[in-house]
């Protein structure tokens, strides 16, 4: 054979294994990589051919599909009352992808997760029927959270404290998500973009603020489990005022004429006395508080209810005068209205956490299960002696304390006002919060809450926790135990 012509087939020959090589690396080993490119127009195309899997919310789907007319995308989302249920299923957007649960449960919703699928049309790569996810959430407490923050920029959570199935979960301002579900609602989402309340930031699991007062309830817990004090009804050693320790800061209460010297950790709560949980905390010291935080879920940094929370945190490396104002819920300590319905919940469960969930089951088409979560995944926060204790001194707090607004007829309520400074030296506006449980005395019903009101547009002398957080917090529980 011609030397010239044998060297051509040899090269051609190397060519086409080169080519067969390339191809059966992109087909063995890219596939996946190629088919989840964000910028892959097929993947939206193949979403958006057929009519979405639904969130269903008692047994009502919250979401639906709507025909297209005309281009390459046969189907866009919708929502039944999207305002009001946008901090659970955030959206699905034909431009700006997906959140929340539309996010995580994409590939059940339009149909491509491979749970959906039997054995032939994995291999085929066929687009099978959506699946659907089934919520916890309660319609009645979702919507009486809603109504009641009305136009207060904030946020509230509500807990089953023996299941951890949230009943409620609601951000304001809102936005309703079908307003952003195509493909030519730019100049809706830039307006929600460039909104200063950030309605599109969920403010019950994202939006971690100083809990003021209400942290106080963690640090109770921290000095009964700890031996500080035997009950709630030991008196403490606490001055009022009270120096920080190390400086010459004179830390007030809020109420001058409170009987807060050296009182007890039940009318220290009662009252909100600042000076009794400032000392505690520095008596204790941080490592002890940050313990005690720490297993009511602070510093968690995968908590997934199935979203993913902000982490609530509780600081280290502090001197003794910024521990003691950990013991307020002020310095460096932030919380989300989901961490603080954990504690109330915590303590509503004989001291026993129950893991947070939103989600009770996925499905396919036909309601078969494919995923469920399981109720009662508890956790021991605290003895059942000292949740017996703080619950009873909550009660306290509603019946004769700074928490009365929350008070409910034929139900046991217990809850805890704060009000969190904001900004360099306070020059903010509050952030008012209320965290409390119910338990409806004749069916046994318990629901727990946390609320934080961060603008309701009041004057500054009229923010406070009872005032602004815990009539929301009210309105929550009395639905969940009429439900």
């Amino acid at each position: 054979m011609n030397r010239t012509i044998r060297r051509a087939s040899v090269f051609c020959l190397l060519l086409v294994l080169a080519l067969l090589g390339r191809a059966t690396w992109v087909q063995a080993y890219q596939a996946r990589a190629l088919a989840d490119e964000t910028h892959n127009r097929r993947n939206t195309i193949a979403q958006y051919a057929q009519p979405l899997g639904n969130i269903i919310v008692a047994g009502s789907p919250v979401t639906g599909s709507k025909r297209t007319q005309g281009g390459d995308l046969a189907y866009r989302r919708t929502y039944t009352e999207g305002e009001l249920y946008a901090a659970v299923t955030g959206y699905s957007s034909q431009a700006y992808g997906a959140t929340q649960l539309e996010g995580i449960y994409s590939h059940v919703l339009d149909g491509t997760d491979d749970r959906l699928k039997n054995p032939l049309d994995v291999v085929t790569g066929k687009q099978t029927a959506p699946g659907n996810v089934l919520t916890t959430i309660d319609p009645d407490v979702q919507k009486a959270a809603y109504e009641a923050l009305g136009d207060d920029k904030g946020a509230a959570v509500a807990i089953d404290p023996r299941t951890g199935q949230i009943l409620g979960m609601v951000s304001t301002p809102s936005y309703d998500p079908t307003g952003i579900s195509g493909t030519s609602d730019g100049e809706t989402w830039q307006k929600l973009l460039d909104d200063p309340d950030k309605p599109l930031v969920n403010r019950a699991l994202r939006q971690p603020l100083a809990p003021g007062s209400t942290f106080k309830l963690v640090v109770a817990s921290a000095a009964l489990e700890n031996g500080l004090y035997s009950s709630v009804d030991e008196r403490t050693e606490s001055p009022d005022p009270y120096t920080l320790p190390g400086t010459s800061r004179v830390l007030k209460n809020e109420n001058a004429s409170a009987p807060c010297e050296n009182a007890t950790l039940r009318t220290a709560l009662q009252y909100s006395c600042n000076n009794v949980f400032a000392k505690v905390a520095a008596d204790l010291g941080q490592d002890k508080v940050r313990a005690m935080a720490e297993k009511f879920g602070f510093n968690t940094q995968k908590l997934d209810v199935p979203v993913r929370a902000s982490t609530s945190v509780y600081p280290s490396g502090m001197d003794a005068s910024s521990t003691a104002l950990t013991g307020i819920g002020q310095f460096e300590v932030t919380a989300t209205p989901l961490q603080m319905a954990m504690v109330s919940a915590a303590l509503a469960n004989g001291g026993e956490l129950a893991a947070p969930h939103m989600v009770s089951e996925v499905t396919d088409a036909e309601g078969k299960t494919l995923q469920d979560f399981a109720d009662g995944d508890t956790r021991r926060v605290v003895s059942a002696s000292t949740a017996e204790q703080l619950r009873s001194a909550m009660v306290t707090v509603v019946e004769q304390g700074t928490g009365t607004n929350a008070r409910i007829d034929g139900a046991e309520v217990g809850g805890k006002t704060g009000t969190a400074q904001n900004g360099v030296g306070n020059s903010n506006t509050p952030y008012a919060w209320f965290t409390s449980y119910a338990k409806d005395r004749s069916t046994g019903k318990e629901v727990a809450v946390a609320v934080v009101v961060e603008d309701s547009g009041s004057a500054r002398s009229e923010v406070s926790g009872n005032g602004l957080a815990a009539p929301v917090a009210q309105k929550m529980m009395k639905a969940a135990l009429q439900a």
